[in-house]
C-alpha cells in the first residue's frame, strides 16, 4: 500500500544565541511550546489522531534525554495513547525525523504524525559528553579534522580553492540582507511561536524574534574577523552559523487524511535521499544526496525552482551551488536568507527549511519543484525534494 505524504504545516520556536536568550530555560520545554503552538494553530487536527511523535536532538542526555520525542508530548498535553521516540542524526535530526514518519505514512502505517528537533546549545555545546573511540584516530579511519566541523570546512576552501574567503564572506552578507528584507516584510515572525524566557538579571519575558541576525554586516567588517580553526584559515564566525538554541515541529500526514479532515497542505513529499562522503569534507554531503534524490524521483537539477541549501558555513553552500552550475546569489536559493543569519540549532534545523520552503511555494505558484537539503557531521548529506501544491503550470515548467 502507498500514500502520498503531504506537509500540512510546520513551526519553530525563535533562535536564540547559545546559552543567552534561552539561558534560563530547559530544551525541553522550548520543543514544548512549539508543539503546543503547532497544535493550537492547527486545530483540526485532534491530539488524539495522532499515531506518533518523532523528535529530533543532537547531544541526548539531561533536558533534550529521556528519550525526548515521548517526554515532550507528554509534556505538551498529547494523550498518552500516542506513543513516541528519538532521533539522532546530527544536524539531520529533524530531517531524519521528518523522512521516518514519512515512510511510515507512505506505507499506510501512520495517518498523521508529528516531527521536531530541539538543540539547546547552551546547555549542551557541541561535542559535550562525547567519547570518540580510538580506532577513529589510530587506524586513520578519519583525520582529527573530521571531529571539528569549522576544520572540515576548512578542508572544503582547500577541495575548493576557487571558493574563495571573498567569496564565502559576500554570500554571508547576502544572508544577512535577505534575512533582515524578510523580517521587514513579516515574513519570518508569522510562523515563530512565542516562548516563555527567564534571566536572572530580568525576570520573566518572552522571545518572538530571533537573536542571532546581524543586520547590516559588511564585507569590510567581515574581512577583519579572525580564523579560528586555522592560522590564516578562511572559515569566521561572520561565514558560518553560530552556536544557537531553538526547536521546530511539523505535522505530516497521508494526503487522503489530510483531504479527509479539511487540514492545509504545503508541500508534497516527492523523495528523499541520505548520502556519505568522507568525514573531513562533511559539508559536500549535500551533493551526492540531492543527486540521489533527484534520481529517485526522476528529476534533474533543472527542474527544481527553489532551494533551501542549510547554511552550516557558507562554503558548504557554494560547493553545493558549484558542482550544479548555480550562481552564488541565485535568487532561488534561500530567498529569506539561512541559518548564517538565524541560526542552527543542530538537530532542529532541517523543518526550518522545510518551512521556508512552504512558504515560498505560497509566492511561486509558477514553481513545480523544490528541495532541502543538509550536510551532517562525520560525512554525510540528506536531501528531501517537494512538489508544490500550488502550482499552475503558469510562467515556467520548473
Amino acid at each position: 500500500m502507498s500514500e502520498r505524504v503531504v506537509l500540512v504545516d510546520a513551526v519553530r520556536s525563535p533562535f536564540g544565541k547559545a546559552g543567552s536568550l534561552y539561558s534560563g530555560t530547559r530544551a525541553d520545554d522550548i520543543m514544548v511550546r512549539t508543539l503546543r503552538g503547532l497544535l493550537e494553530r492547527n486545530p483540526k487536527v485532534l491530539p488524539n489522531q495522532i499515531d506518533d511523535v518523532a523528535i529530533a536532538a543532537a547531544t541526548q542526555t539531561g533536558d533534550q534525554g529521556m528519550n525526548i520525542g515521548r517526554s515532550v508530548s507528554l509534556l505538551a498535553g498529547i494523550p498518552d495513547s500516542v506513543p513516541g521516540y528519538s532521533i539522532d542524526r546530527w544536524c539531520a535530526g529533524a530531517l531524519t525525523a521528518v523522512t521516518t514518519v514519512s515512510g511510515a505514512i507512505a506505507m499506510g502505517q501512520y495517518d498523521i504524525a508529528i516531527a521536531g528537533g530541539v538543540e539547546h546549545m547552551g546547555n549542551h555545546p557541541m561535542g559535550d559528553g562525547m567519547d570518540p573511540n580510538p580506532r577513529y584516530l589510530a587506524e586513520k579511519l578519519v583525520d582529527t579534522d573530521a571531529l571539528q566541523m569549522g576544520a572540515t570546512a576548512e578542508r572544503l576552501h582547500d577541495k575548493f580553492p576557487h571558493l574563495t574567503k571573498e567569496r564565502a564572506d559576500r554570500y554571508a552578507v547576502a544572508s544577512q540582507n535577505k534575512t533582515a528584507a524578510a523580517y521587514a516584510a513579516g515574513k519570518i515572525q508569522r510562523d515563530l511561536i512565542p516562548v516563555a524566557v527567564r534571566s536572572e538579571e530580568l525576570g520573566w519575558g518572552i522571545a518572538t524574534v530571533d537573536e542571532p541576525p546581524r543586520p547590516g554586516t559588511t564585507l569590510e567588517a567581515l574581512a577583519a574577523l579572525k580564523t579560528p580553526f586555522r592560522a590564516a584559515g578562511r572559515v569566521t564566525a561572520g561565514n558560518a552559523a553560530g552556536l544557537n538554541d531553538g526547536a521546530t515541529a511539523a505535522i505530516l500526514a497521508s494526503e487522503s487524511k489530510a483531504l479527509e479532515l479539511g487540514l492545509t497542505i504545503k508541500a508534497n513529499l516527492v523523495s528523499f535521499a541520505f548520502a556519505g562522503v568522507a568525514p573531513e569534507i562533511m559539508g559536500y554531503g549535500p551533493v551526492p544526496s540531492t543527486i540521489k534524490a533527484l534520481a529517485k524521483a526522476g528529476l534533474k537539477i533543472e527542474d527544481i525552482g527553489l532551494f533551501e541549501v542549510n547554511e552550516a558555513f557558507a562554503i558548504q553552500v557554494l560547493s553545493f551551488l558549484d558542482h550544479f552550475g548555480i550562481s552564488d546569489d541565485d535568487p532561488r536559493v534561500n530567498p529569506v536568507g539561512g541559518a548564517i543569519a538565524v541560526g542552527h540549532p543542530l538537530a532542529s534545523s532541517g523543518i526550518r527549511l522545510m518551512l521556508n520552503l512552504a512558504r515560498s511555494f505560497e509566492e511561486h505558484p509558477e514553481v513545480r519543484y523544490g528541495l532541502t537539503t543538509m550536510c551532517i557531521g562525520l560525512g554525510m548529506g540528506g536531501t528531501v525534494i517537494w512538489e508544490n501544491p500550488h502550482f499552475t503550470g503558469k510562467g515556467a515548467s520548473k
